[in-house]
């Protein structure tokens, strides 16, 4: 259903610094299918979540590739097109609903909006939408609620009030960037089922943008691990908790606690992610990574398949592994 091939969004910095957030990243996701886009901040999730929706803006840039939905290319359609792509054929929710919802506007505005633009309803059906709408996420009083403003609203409503405005439109495709974040545990789990239960529902797609391996394990069948703007490792979320290769994977999953294990010390990966405008030479995990090699140093290993459905960007997997950046 949607097809992302060798995307490239820049990020042109004032002292003609280049920032590149996303570099050269390729991945599909089918009908129905639950995508998981793992890795620390800053390596690159939420701006290819942006650029597909088509919401990257200057010093921004989708310097080349392809973003084909449906067999659409759509780098090519005009913005008023893609207005219209956008909510009905692909919706996102954002990673803070309380600067993604509008302050000065009520609940019940903002999403009729949305309805009677994209579905030319009237204001009355609209307004008979919206309840509906918001009664199917799960929110109590949802007449009343359609009166409230966003800041009357805790964090957990908000974020069903952001669901409710994703799903107004039954999208194709449901791109969620970290979508229980500073929520508590209780509220996570109730969105998170939430969602999976609207995805069956609506019969949606769903890129699920996240940085806790927990939540992948339970609720997506793929997964793609990102670090320094390019995907590290790629495969079916089994074969990653059960058998990872890159090193990063392996740190990522070293670093959670284990209810069954005695561990005095949880693993960490040294370092930081390195800024977009300043990766190092070769392998950009080069400089923490425990098994680097001098190839590592001097250039940037492919992304090689080294099983059916098993992608890993690293020199150790580089014999007999097939080279998919060639």
């Amino acid at each position: 259903m949607l097809d992302v091939e060798q995307l490239r969004t820049y990020f042109y910095l004032d002292d003609n610094r280049v920032a590149k957030a996303v570099d050269n990243i390729s991945f599909t996701i089918l009908p129905r299918e639950t995508v998981a886009l793992v890795g620390e901040s800053g390596s690159g999730k939420s701006i290819t979540a942006l650029s597909i929706m088509q919401l990257i803006h200057k010093p921004g840039k989708i310097v080349s590739g392809h973003i084909t939905m449906n067999n659409q290319e759509l780098l090519q359609v005009k913005p008023k097109q893609m207005a219209h792509i956008r909510g009905n054929d692909i919706a996102m929710i954002f990673q803070e609903p309380m600067t993604a919802l509008n302050p000065v506007f009520t609940i019940g505005s903002q999403i009729s909006e949305i309805l009677r633009k994209h579905k030319n309803l009237s204001k009355r059906a609209a307004n008979q939408q919206t309840v509906t709408l918001l009664t199917t996420v799960g929110i109590p009083r949802a007449e009343e609620i359609m009166n409230e403003y966003p800041h009357q609203l805790s964090g957990g409503m908000r974020q069903r009030v952001m669901i409710a405005m994703a799903i107004s439109c039954e999208p194709q495709l449901l791109i969620a960037d970290e979508p229980t974040t500073a929520l508590d545990v209780t509220i996570q789990a109730q969105i998170l089922d939430l969602m999976a239960g609207l995805q069956d529902e609506f019969d949606m797609a769903l890129l699920l943008i996240t940085h806790d391996l927990a939540v992948v394990s339970e609720y997506a069948n793929r997964v793609m691990v990102m670090y320094g703007g390019q995907i590290v490792e790629q495969t079916t979320t089994k074969k990653l908790l059960q058998h990872p290769k890159h090193p990063y994977t392996k740190g990522l999953l070293a670093s959670l606690p284990h209810l069954d294990e005695d561990v005095e010390r949880l693993g960490m990966i040294k370092g930081t992610v390195p800024p977009a405008f300043n990766f190092p030479k070769g392998c950009r995990f080069s400089t923490r990574c425990p098994y680097v090699m001098d190839i590592c140093t001097q250039s940037n290993p492919g992304l090689y398949e080294i099983e059916a459905d098993h992608f890993v960007r690293c020199y150790l997997y580089e014999e007999g592994g097939i080279n998919h950046d060639n």
